[in-house]
């Protein structure tokens, strides 16, 4: 057969001897083979390692050894993130090479590995996870798989494209203000920024070190279930590493929100570039199918969110200079220009300011739980418009149709899935966020509309089918 797979269909025909974990990964490569070339999805290819890992996962699976159902799954990382085989150069010419080498797979990837997960290389992000494609740099300029004269957003760029792409069935993004639901959103997929705290951050290169969450990004809500099952779980190594029970994810999946109340803010004071004229469209449809699921729609307003969106910019900058600091000083010419202007701005960020910034989140979070007294989930667009084009990036094309950074000043968990194509052909998304450690909850209202629509399987022209072979 030859079909787009999902990770839970690829897992299926891998268990009924209808393909193989090398003939899947071999596709992956031929689509990487086709369309990188104008896509700028990988920054290096394992496919040597990884055809091995895949000879393995059919000998184990055909001996009766079953890792769970990411065993035998291509899988990308995105290179922020250290995994052997290749460096991590978190695409900029600054990171020492011994950074990734010393540290060999981070705790994420070292946890896929072990469940038999088969890791096809390191995906395309903006420089150390911030800043704008740089053409001036000797790194690819990550293109959207449904109009390659359009971005495919950030900073998880190559793992939202190549996921979308066809080249691997899913992969590792971080989330800092967005950058998994930011390309998730664009490129037409699914990607879930978790709890802060639910996933260990180890070996992944920090950018905001009280914001950052790794994270899933695949096809479907179920599909990052999956992947998050084996991801979360404290670890020692990371301190914001929260010692919690992790649920089975999968296994709580019922598809029905009986009971649900779902609180709706459409945000539409809060966009400051033209949103997508369909928009209101879309969400009005994805909204009907969780009604018709179960839910009860409750209108509610975030409060302080600008404030919130703020506090996610500034904080972020201040933490992610004293991360560059001494290097930005003494090698200001290597960094990217956009890297290089965004992270010097923590240099206007006072002592003072960033304790206030500390302060207010904590006062967010109160206010947040508040409103989760009356509500078990919260929906708004995840952005107000599709991918803006290439020639066209700037912070105000792209920060100014998000809503994802109010979700990073507070921690809660935040999912985006796809709710169809707006005017101009490009993908639009919902964004589903849940209770602290409420994954559970948030993946399940994502599963119960991709029950009912087809809009995550819909593929982009640039995307090569996966041949599925015995």
């Amino acid at each position: 057969m030859d079909e787009y797979l999902t990770i839970t269909e690829a897992a299926a025909a891998l268990r009924s001897g209808a393909t193989t974990s090398v003939a899947l990964t071999s596709a992956c490569f031929a689509a990487a083979d086709a369309h990188d070339g104008a896509l700028g999805v990988y920054l290096a290819r394992f496919d040597e390692l990884a055809l091995a890992a895949a000879a393995k996962a059919d000998e184990e699976l055909a001996a009766g050894v079953d890792r769970g159902p990411l065993h035998g799954i291509p899988l990308g990382v995105k290179d922020i993130i250290a995994a052997e085989g290749g460096p991590t150069t978190a695409q900029s010419l600054i990171l020492d090479p011994a950074w990734g080498e010393g540290i060999g797979d981070a705790v994420v990837v070292a946890r896929l590995r072990a469940a038999g997960a088969v890791i096809t290389g390191k995906s395309s992000t903006m420089e150390f996870a911030t800043g704008m494609p740089d053409p001036e740099k000797p790194f690819p300029i990550p293109r959207n798989p449904w109009n390659p004269e359009h971005w495919a957003g950030g900073s998880s760029s190559g793992t939202g494209s190549g996921v979308a792409a066809g080249m691997f069935l899913g992969g590792l993004g971080t989330d800092t203000g967005g950058s998994i639901r930011c390309p998730s959103a664009f490129n037409g997929i699914t990607g879930l920024k978790q709890t802060f705290g639910r996933v260990p951050k180890s070996g992944c290169v920090p950018l905001g070190y009280s914001y950052d969450h790794i994270g899933p990004m695949a096809r479907s809500a179920r599909d990052c279930a999956i992947m998050l099952g084996v991801m979360a779980g404290h670890d020692p190594s990371d301190a914001t590493s929260v010692d919690m029970p992790v649920p089975d994810y999968t296994a709580g999946l019922t598809g029905s929100l009986e009971g649900v109340r779902i609180g709706v803010d459409l945000l539409e004071d809060h966009a400051r570039n033209p949103a997508d004229p369909v928009l209101d469209g879309r969400i009005a449809a994805a909204l009907e199918v969780l009604r018709e699921a179960g839910a009860t729609l409750i209108p509610l307003r975030l409060p302080f969110y600008r404030e919130a969106r703020d506090a996610t910019i500034i904080g972020a900058m201040a933490e992610a200079l004293a991360y560059h600091r001494t290097d930005l000083a003494g090698r200001w010419a290597d960094y990217g220009a956009a890297t290089r202007a965004i992270v010097a701005t923590g240099t206007f960020v006072t002592g003072a300011d960033y304790v206030q910034v500390q302060r207010f989140r904590r006062h967010l979070c109160r206010e947040v739980a508040t409103l989760f007294g009356d509500v078990d989930l919260i929906a708004t667009p995840t952005a107000a418009a599709g991918a803006p084009r290439i020639d066209e990036l700037g912070a105000d094309a792209v920060l100014g149709n998000l809503h994802t950074q109010y979700w990073n000043s507070t921690g809660h968990p935040a999912l985006s899935i796809p709710i169809g194509l707006g005017a101009t052909g490009l993908p639009l998304a919902l964004q589903l966020v849940g209770r602290p450690f409420g994954e559970l909850a948030v993946l399940d209202a994502g599963h119960a509309v991709q029950r009912r629509t087809d809009w995550h399987l819909a593929r982009p022209p640039l995307a090569a089918p996966v041949a599925v072979a015995s």
